[in-house]
């Protein structure tokens, strides 16, 4: 029986009644038993099996209880949980994404390398099977949150005699394994919330593979997609996010103000408030399956908007606005777009075009996906990775 908004609701109620807030694990994973983490998951999964939109109905019933942390667990909840749902085996399913929601277990995302980031296809990192192991030997880069991940997704080249698309496999990697050595890259905020990650012999029990062999390319695929929703798609208040922190400066000091930036703050509202809602639109549209790549548009005007608000955000400021909190180095515990001051978020910004898929993709992506435009010529499409010039 499909679950209408009340009886959601009365389930949100009853549990909210049951459980004490004020332990945290606790009572998130309670929350994710009773299928109000994800209703639109199946049960015994954290969900209800019932229509993705009355998630927004638990979330007001549980407002100001324990929630995921999305700093930490961004990777987790937007990329791995979706796919290991979608391909993942049932005892694949049981065994990570409880510990996953409630935040006990933390994830990364070991795609891009060093020459393969815009072009992931041509990855290298290898994954020879050695019975009911795989032994994997590569490289990683840009891998946020690695230095405290319990587990990573991965995807890694099986078959190099086959065009690259054709040849990779999807894993999860034991973050803790012998060979996984983590290395921080300091970003030019001054912080290290990048990593590069060594493999080194690392074995995994076939029994961490998603999907099947060969087939890594489709569940990447789904994996990407799903990032591409979770940076530019989430839900976002009106005025919430740059928007907002860059109105309330305006409103707050009148002093800085000019007749040019308040035309340019308005222009960037009304882009805001597009962007807000045809993320709204977007999330509807989940309702009926897997994200597609319309997301990858949302994500594009995610980046763009970002760094437009806080590039303005810091020339409304002034001189003031050059000032710089901390430049002290340290490895950061979570991932965070708007925390801190004017200069961290200007420099952070910086990112929101590279990560998540550069914008010349996505651009890419659109013209041909969505709007249906004539790709660009691919002379290595059909050409065995290990045939390809490097």
């Amino acid at each position: 029986m499909t679950l209408d908004e009340e009886a959601v609701r009365e389930r949100a109620v009853a549990f909210l009644a049951g459980h004490d807030p004020e332990d945290r694990t606790g009572f998130l994973r309670a929350r994710f038993d009773a299928g109000l983490a994800w209703v639109h998951f199946p049960e015994g999964l954290g969900g209800l099996g019932a229509p993705r939109e009355l998630q927004n109905v638990v979330e007001r019933e549980l407002a100001g209880t324990p929630q995921p942390d999305p700093g930490t667990q961004a990777i987790g909840l937007g990329m791995a949980a979706p796919t290991i749902l979608a391909f993942g085996t049932r005892e694949q399913q049981e065994r990570f994404l409880r510990p996953l929601w409630t935040g006990e277990e933390i994830w990364c995302q070991l795609f891009s390398e060093p020459g393969a980031g815009s072009d992931l296809a041509t990855l290298a990192t290898r994954a020879v099977r050695d019975g009911d192991e795989w032994v994997v030997d590569g490289q990683k880069v840009w891998t946020s949150g690695a230095h405290h991940a319990r587990w990573a997704i991965l995807v890694a080249r099986t078959d190099p005699g086959v065009p690259k698309h054709r040849g990779l496999t999807y894993f999860v990697c034991d973050m803790h394994a012998p060979g996984v050595e983590v290395r921080p890259l300091r970003q030019i905020t001054g912080e290290a919330e990048f990593n590069e990650v060594f493999l080194t012999g690392v074995r995994l029990p076939d029994s961490l593979r998603l999907g099947a062999v060969g087939d890594g390319w489709r569940v990447a695929t789904t994996t990407l997609m799903n990032e591409r929703v979770a940076i530019g798609g989430g839900p976002v208040r009106r005025g919430g996010g740059m928007i907002g922190l860059v109105a309330d400066t305006w409103r707050s000091r009148p002093e800085l103000r000019t007749h040019d930036l308040h035309r340019r703050l308005l222009a960037l509202w009304v882009e805001s408030e597009v962007t807000r809602l045809a993320g709204a639109r977007l999330r509807e549209q989940l309702a009926a399956g897997q994200p597609g790549p319309e997301g990858s548009a949302m994500k594009l005007s995610f980046a763009s908007l970002n760094q437009a608000l806080s590039a303005l955000d810091v020339e409304l400021r002034g001189e003031e606005g050059l000032e710089y909190d901390d430049w002290t180095f340290r490895r950061s515990e979570s991932v965070d777009f708007f925390g801190r001051g004017p200069g961290y978020r200007y420099l952070r910004a910086k990112g929101n075009s590279i990560e998540g898929g550069t914008s010349e993709i996505l651009r890419n992506i659109v013209a041909e996906r969505v709007l249906g435009l004539p790709p660009e010529p691919r002379v290595d499409k059909d050409v065995p990775w290990k045939d390809l010039p490097r």
